[in-house]
Protein backbone atom coordinates (compact mmCIF):
# COMPACT_ATOMS: atom_id res chain seq x y z
CA UNK A 1 0.00 0.00 0.00
CA UNK A 2 1.66 3.15 -1.23
CA UNK A 3 2.04 6.21 1.43
CA UNK A 4 1.36 9.72 -0.09
CA UNK A 5 1.14 12.28 2.32
CA UNK A 6 0.15 10.38 5.29
CA UNK A 7 -2.44 8.46 3.54
CA UNK A 8 -2.28 5.21 2.57
CA UNK A 9 -3.81 4.53 -0.95
CA UNK A 10 -5.48 1.53 -1.91
CA UNK A 11 -3.07 -1.32 -3.90
CA UNK A 12 -5.42 -2.21 -5.96
CA UNK A 13 -7.05 0.35 -7.70
CA UNK A 14 -5.75 2.44 -10.90
CA UNK A 15 -3.44 4.49 -9.74
CA UNK A 16 -6.14 7.53 -10.77
CA UNK A 17 -8.42 6.62 -8.97
CA UNK A 18 -6.73 5.86 -6.03
CA UNK A 19 -5.11 9.26 -5.68
CA UNK A 20 -8.98 10.26 -5.00
CA UNK A 21 -8.51 8.81 -1.65
CA UNK A 22 -6.47 11.85 -0.90
CA UNK A 23 -8.62 15.30 0.70
CA UNK A 24 -8.47 17.49 -2.20
CA UNK A 25 -8.12 15.44 -4.97
CA UNK A 26 -11.29 14.55 -6.91
CA UNK A 27 -11.48 12.52 -10.62
CA UNK A 28 -9.82 14.98 -12.39
CA UNK A 29 -7.49 16.53 -10.59
CA UNK A 30 -5.81 12.82 -10.14
CA UNK A 31 -5.85 12.22 -14.28
CA UNK A 32 -4.21 15.68 -14.96
CA UNK A 33 -1.34 14.77 -12.30
CA UNK A 34 -0.76 11.29 -13.95
CA UNK A 35 -0.62 12.52 -17.38
CA UNK A 36 1.78 15.52 -15.88
CA UNK A 37 4.11 12.83 -14.86
CA UNK A 38 3.95 10.58 -17.68
CA UNK A 39 2.16 7.46 -15.07
CA UNK A 40 -0.49 4.98 -16.78
CA UNK A 41 -3.87 5.98 -15.53
CA UNK A 42 -5.02 1.90 -15.58
CA UNK A 43 -1.72 0.90 -13.85
CA UNK A 44 -2.32 -0.36 -10.17
CA UNK A 45 -0.98 1.69 -7.41
CA UNK A 46 0.87 -1.25 -6.31
CA UNK A 47 2.76 -1.17 -9.45
CA UNK A 48 4.15 2.27 -9.27
CA UNK A 49 8.49 2.40 -8.21
CA UNK A 50 8.98 4.22 -4.94
CA UNK A 51 10.88 6.48 -7.07
CA UNK A 52 7.29 7.19 -8.97
CA UNK A 53 5.11 8.09 -5.51
CA UNK A 54 8.10 10.37 -4.85
CA UNK A 55 7.43 12.17 -7.62
CA UNK A 56 3.76 12.47 -7.10
CA UNK A 57 4.30 14.07 -3.38
CA UNK A 58 6.56 16.57 -4.66
CA UNK A 59 4.01 17.73 -7.71
CA UNK A 60 1.00 17.46 -4.69
CA UNK A 61 3.39 19.20 -2.15
CA UNK A 62 4.21 22.01 -4.67
CA UNK A 63 1.16 22.65 -6.77
CA UNK A 64 -1.97 21.36 -4.48
CA UNK A 65 -3.54 22.15 -1.30
CA UNK A 66 -4.44 19.00 0.31
CA UNK A 67 -5.28 16.62 3.29
CA UNK A 68 -3.94 18.81 6.34
CA UNK A 69 -3.11 22.27 4.60
CA UNK A 70 -6.58 22.40 2.86
CA UNK A 71 -8.44 21.10 5.79
CA UNK A 72 -6.65 23.96 7.92
CA UNK A 73 -7.45 26.19 4.90
CA UNK A 74 -11.26 25.81 4.93
CA UNK A 75 -11.02 26.31 8.74
CA UNK A 76 -9.37 29.63 8.69
CA UNK A 77 -11.74 31.12 5.99
CA UNK A 78 -14.47 30.05 7.71
CA UNK A 79 -13.49 31.52 11.14
CA UNK A 80 -12.70 34.80 9.13
CA UNK A 81 -16.04 34.98 8.20
CA UNK A 82 -17.35 34.26 11.62
CA UNK A 83 -14.97 36.56 12.94
CA UNK A 84 -16.26 39.59 10.49
CA UNK A 85 -19.78 38.88 11.20
CA UNK A 86 -20.83 38.91 7.44
CA UNK A 87 -24.01 36.55 6.70
CA UNK A 88 -22.16 33.41 5.82
CA UNK A 89 -20.34 33.89 9.05
CA UNK A 90 -23.76 34.07 11.08
CA UNK A 91 -24.54 30.74 9.85
CA UNK A 92 -22.07 29.05 10.29
CA UNK A 93 -21.95 30.05 13.79
CA UNK A 94 -25.35 29.18 14.26
CA UNK A 95 -25.35 25.82 12.45
CA UNK A 96 -28.08 26.35 9.52
CA UNK A 97 -27.14 26.16 6.21
CA UNK A 98 -25.03 28.59 4.04
CA UNK A 99 -25.74 28.98 0.77
CA UNK A 100 -29.30 29.70 0.59
CA UNK A 101 -31.40 26.45 1.13
CA UNK A 102 -34.69 26.97 3.10
CA UNK A 103 -34.76 25.91 6.35
CA UNK A 104 -38.34 25.67 6.98
CA UNK A 105 -38.70 21.97 6.16
CA UNK A 106 -35.40 20.05 5.37
CA UNK A 107 -31.92 21.14 6.15
CA UNK A 108 -31.82 18.09 8.85
CA UNK A 109 -27.94 17.43 7.76
CA UNK A 110 -26.97 21.38 9.10
CA UNK A 111 -29.88 21.86 11.74
CA UNK A 112 -29.22 17.87 13.22
CA UNK A 113 -31.90 14.93 14.56
CA UNK A 114 -35.57 17.17 15.47
CA UNK A 115 -36.10 18.74 18.69
CA UNK A 116 -39.86 18.05 19.60
CA UNK A 117 -42.00 20.85 21.38
CA UNK A 118 -44.55 20.37 23.54
CA UNK A 119 -48.16 22.05 23.54
CA UNK A 120 -47.07 23.33 19.84
CA UNK A 121 -50.26 21.86 17.69
CA UNK A 122 -53.27 24.12 18.49
CA UNK A 123 -54.32 27.20 20.56
CA UNK A 124 -55.63 25.68 23.63
CA UNK A 125 -58.90 26.90 24.90
CA UNK A 126 -59.11 29.76 27.15
CA UNK A 127 -62.36 29.90 30.36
Amino acid sequence: MPRITGVDIPAGKPTYISLTYLYGVGRSRAIEICRQLNIDLQRRASELSDDEVARIANLLDKDFLVEGQLRRKIQQDIARLRDIGCYRGLRHRRGLPVRGQRTRTNARTRKGVRKTVAGKKGVKEMR
